[in-house]
This record gives structure tokens, C-alpha cells and sequence, in this order.
């Protein structure tokens, strides 16, 4: 096994490093300096500046030697030792434990944390650990003056690694697990945004079909015509009429191609910008499920419910189809839609007679790549990808998402509710 391993997500942007690490630098520079010659304090003040100038040359060695514009984990770790180490021994030679400006030995894994590998966070918070403890036994008195008159309790001065080792482990914790869950995220949503562009894109070519099957229906006609008036004239001929029939024979091939084309070949070619009613909607997802599975789809709805139209989206589709293929996967044998609509609210619920969710992803449902503890249910659920994505599409479109599981039914269900009026304003 590797030590180190390299991903595509552990990384940060080399200006950025660098920018901060000149901050740091220059922010030493002023502080040894002004003690040294302002203060008037005593210190070993040229190994101080020696120290500083090691981070300026691996500071320059980053701008003109390391070309790449990402620092990977490897190097990432490397320089951030050199850092540690870098701010340890200044530390050491300024009093160690007891320098006010020991809290900054902390940040260069916290810094690390949300964007390097678990392994080397751990290793360097392992490092920051051990120089905490280090400048807590071994280090110089803090400059003299200063040093002559400053004493404090013991139990003041173990208090102090104590603090930072705890903030140390609390902030890099914290920092490593919002920054996965943020990692996540972003990768689920650029794979929503990748379906969705695919969806787009196909649409707009079905859209392309349906105009050229309208465009091509005229001028195909006519060549219909004419080779059965040539036909007629030629009647008797074997070759002519051979190719003439060959002829009327490619034109209701290419008839016959765009008609597959389109989406739906009855329709004009602005059908895909049409606007229907919310029963409409289920109607055309549920009769694309009922071609491809063996399972019932019972869809109840209230005859008096709204019909007003509203403008046909691709994301509310999609997301839609995302909850009833989830529960056509799920189910045993039944699928249950319910629409209910009035003067106020639109609702949805999608039931399915199957295992249910499992119970300790009941409150994470719509977080993507969810796993349950049970490796019964591992085996039986997907990732959480499709309801994240159904999720987002239909909230970023008005609708209040609700999954849990059935209150009358064996599985799951989902409840997806809109106010009218943000329903029927939807462009």
C-alpha cells in the first residue's frame, strides 16, 4: 500500500498556500524585529532570522521551481512540515510554551485539514501534538527582560498545551468533516448538473427532430407524388420502374426515421414547450415506467382536482421520475401515486409496498452517498444519489420534499407539496 495517496480531491491551490505563507513570514519578520530592536528584549535573535529565512526559500522554491498550480497531498504535507517545524523552533528559542504567539503553531493543520488526505491531517496534527508537548518541557526563557519577572502556577502552565492540543483535535475535526460532507456535495451536485445538461441536450435534440419531421413532411410528399406520376409514365419500363420504386421505397424510409426521432411524431414540433396540468405530468412519467417494468402502478386522484396548466420543466420531470423509479427499484409489487390538489396547495405522495428505508438514514435522506450501519441494508439501498437529486430539482423548483416511511404501507414514501401560487409562476 502506498503511504501517501494522491486524489483529484486532495489538493489545494498553490497561489493561495503562497500567499499565506508570505503573510506568515513577513508577520515573524515584524514580530522578531520589533522585540528585538523597539522592546530592546534579548533572544538569540540571528538563529530567529535564520529560521525565518529557510520559509522564505521554500516559500521562493514554490513560486519558480514547483510548476504545478496544485499542491498534491504529498507535497502539500512536506511543506506544511516544514512550517510546523519552522514555527516550533522559533518557539523554543522565545520562551516555548509560555510565547503568547504559541497559538499559531495550530494553524497549519487546521489549514490542511478540509483539503488533505485523513491519513496526513492525522500525521500532521500528530506533529503539531508532539512540538506543543516538546515546547512545554524543553525551550529557552521567554526574552529578558521579560523572562527575569514572569512565573506563573504549574497548573496554569500545563493548562496551556492542554488547551491547544484540545482545540488542535476539536477544530481539525470539525474542519475534516464538513470538509468531506462539502466534497461530497460538490460531487453530487456536478453529477446532478451533468444529467441534467444530458437531459437538456436531449430534449433539444427531440425538439430538432420533431421541426425537421414537421420541416421535411412537405418537400418528402412531393417526392411521393412525382414518382408515382413517373410511375405511370414509365409503366412497362422494368429498369425505370425498378428504380422509381427503389426510390418511393427511400422516401417513406426516411419518412419512417424521423418519425422515430421525434419524441412523439402526432405532435407539432413545439410539443416539449408545452404546458400541461400536474396529472399530466404523472400520467406521461408513469406510461415511460409501465413500458419497462413488470410492476402496478395504481394512481389515484381527485376528479375536481386542479387542471390549471403550468410550463412543462425538465428539472420537475426528472426529479419526479427520480422518487417513482426509486420506488419501482424498492417496491415487491405495487407502486401507489396520489395527487390532491385545491385551491391552495398541490400535493404527491409516492408509496411503495418494499422494505422501507432503513431506520438510521431516515433523517439523512436527501444527503448523498448515504450508508445505512446494517450490511443487511447496504445490500438492499443505493448511494442516496437519485433522491438528492430529486431533492434539489424539486426544491429549487418551489416544492417542499418530505421522505419517510409509510404510515399505511409496508416501504417507503415520499410527499412532494406545492403552494399553488409558486407552483402555477414557474418559468
Amino acid at each position: 500500500m502506498k503511504f501517501f495517496e494522491t486524489s483529484k480531491h486532495h489538493s489545494f491551490k498553490k497561489s493561495t498556500y503562497i500567499t499565506l505563507r508570505w503573510i506568515g513570514i513577513v508577520g515573524q519578520l515584524i514580530a522578531v524585529n520589533f522585540v528585538y530592536f523597539v522592546l530592546d528584549f534579548k533572544f538569540d535573535f540571528i538563529t530567529s532570522n535564520l529560521i525565518i529565512f529557510i520559509g522564505i526559500i521554500s516559500n521562493f522554491y514554490l513560486i519558480f521551481i514547483y510548476k504545478k498550480t496544485q499542491l498534491s497531498d504529498r507535497s502539500a504535507f512536506i511543506f506544511l512540515v516544514i512550517d510546523i517545524l519552522q514555527l516550533a523552533i522559533l518557539l523554543y528559542l522565545s520562551g516555548g510554551i509560555l510565547n503568547p504567539f504559541v497559538i499559531f503553531i495550530i494553524i497549519p493543520s487546521v489549514f490542511s485539514s478540509s483539503n488533505l488526505s485523513f491519513r496526513t491531517n492525522t500525521m500532521l496534527v500528530l506533529l503539531t501534538a508532539l512540538s506543543i508537548i516538546f515546547l512545554t518541557f524543553y525551550s529557552t526563557e521567554l526574552p529578558s527582560p521579560l523572562g527575569d519577572h514572569f512565573h506563573v502556577s504549574p497548573y496554569y502552565y500545563y493548562s496551556i498545551p492542554i488547551a491547544l492540543i484540545i482545540a488542535l483535535v476539536f477544530l481539525n475535526y470539525f474542519a475534516m468533516t464538513f470538509g468531506t460532507q462539502s466534497r461530497l456535495r460538490k460531487e453530487a451536485l456536478t453529477k446532478m448538473e451533468e444529467v441534467m445538461a444530458k437531459e437538456h441536450e436531449l430534449l433539444s435534440l427531440g425538439g430538432q427532430a420533431a421541426a425537421a419531421a414537421h420541416s421535411l413532411g412537405t418537400p418528402l410528399s412531393t417526392i411521393k407524388i412525382i414518382t408515382q406520376e413517373l410511375l405511370k409514365q414509365f409503366e412497362g419500363n422494368k429498369d425505370v420502374e425498378k428504380d422509381i420504386n427503389l426510390l418511393s421505397s427511400q422516401v417513406e424510409r426516411c419518412n419512417e426515421i424521423l418519425k422515430k426521432l421525434t419524441l412523439n411524431p402526432d405532435e407539432e414540433d413545439e410539443f416539449i414547450d408545452k404546458d400541461i396540468s400536474i396529472r399530466d405530468y404523472l400520467n406521461e412519467i408513469l406510461n415511460s415506467f409501465k413500458e419497462i417494468s413488470t410492476k402496478k402502478f395504481i394512481f389515484n386522484f381527485d376528479q375536481d382536482s386542479n387542471s390549471k396548466k403550468i410550463v412543462k420543466s425538465i428539472e420537475i420531470v426528472y426529479g419526479l421520475r427520480n422518487f417513482i423509479g426509486n420506488a419501482n427499484k424498492f417496491s415487491d409489487e405495487n407502486i401507489f401515486i396520489n395527487l390532491k390538489s385545491d385551491s391552495e396547495f398541490t400535493e404527491i405522495s409516492v408509496e411503495d409496498d418494499g422494505p422501507g428505508y432503513p431506520k438510521d438514514i431516515l433523517s439523512k435522506i436527501g444527503e448523498p452517498y448515504l450508508k445505512p450501519n446494517n450490511p443487511q441494508d447496504r445490500s438492499k439501498t443505493g448511494l442516496g444519489l437519485g433522491l438528492f437529486i430529486g431533492k434539489t430539482l424539486l426544491e429549487k423548483n418551489f416544492a417542499s420534499v418530505i421522505c419517510r416511511n409509510s404510515k399505511t404501507r409496508s416501504g417507503a414514501e415520499v410527499i412532494i407539496k406545492w403552494r399553488n401560487k409558486d407552483l402555477f409562476n414557474i418559468q
